[in-house]
């Protein structure tokens, strides 16, 4: 069973960049979207044999997920169950008979770090909202985390110390979910791979110059993890400023 995470950075913008062309290419059971920039009817997807689930943000043109998934799931719900991080479109979770599937948009802490106070809080309700999720079956959890949480991670961490998503703090509440019992699938499987990012400035020539960071991940909870059977990040696909994640379980 192949997962896919892609941020977009705006749906309607990559869809004029071979985005269904790589969707096909990509041949996901599940495509999990992030920063889709919609609301509800300005795109319409034929993409048959897929189910689609959308969330999107009160505010035009900002945040939003999506997941399409070949099989359909016990149940659906949308967000982590607290109104004030439920109205920026950034979770989805699909029940299936041995696990959840949830994709997500973590808030990023924006420049100056304006946006810290409200992230630190986001994590800890879910990281709680995975826990609960875990203490039924397995989850995994793909998305834009927006953190690099070792230096590995980034190309630059030295200058990049206390920027948004690699702040001491961004890095240990992403040391708090692993230890509470989540695995980062890349690395389980490349554990001292250097330089493959998964995000890249717009600006810089970054993406040219490889100066990038991984901030996309499929997280699996310690009682899925066996069903692990590779990771793969796709550094070939273009589009956005991030490049779809992978995660294969059996």
């Amino acid at each position: 069973m192949k997962l896919i995470s892609w941020n977009v950075n705006g749906l309607r913008a990559v869809m004029s960049k071979n985005f269904m062309e790589d969707f096909q290419k990509l041949d996901a059971d599940f495509f999990c979207l992030q920063e889709t920039k919609l609301q509800a009817g300005q795109i319409e997807l034929e993409l048959p044999g897929y189910y689609q689930y959308w969330n999107y943000a009160e505010k035009k043109g900002y945040s939003g997920t999506a997941i399409f998934a070949k099989e359909e799931p016990l149940q659906v719900s949308y967000g982590i169950g607290m109104e004030e991080y439920d109205h920026e479109g950034r979770v989805i979770t699909l029940e299936y008979p041995t696990f959840y599937l949830v994709t997500v948009y973590t808030p990023n802490s924006q420049r100056e770090l304006t946006r810290l106070d409200y992230r630190m809080q986001w994590e800890d309700v879910f990281r709680a909202y995975l826990n609960g999720l875990a203490e039924n079956k397995g989850v995994i959890v793909c998305g834009d985390l927006n953190v690099a949480h070792e230096e590995i991670d980034l190309k630059n961490p030295k200058t990049n110390h206390n920027n948004a998503g690699f702040t001491d703090q961004e890095r240990q509440k992403m040391t708090e979910l692993l230890q509470s019992g989540f695995v980062d699938s890349y690395r389980y499987f490349y554990p001292d791979t250097e330089g493959v990012y998964s995000w890249w400035s717009y600006m810089f020539q970054a993406r040219q110059k490889n100066a990038g960071w991984r901030i996309d991940y499929f997280l699996v909870s310690e009682n899925y993890k066996e069903h692990m059977t590779g990771a793969a990040i796709h550094t070939d696909i273009f589009g956005s400023d991030h490049c779809p994640v992978e995660l294969t379980v059996d």
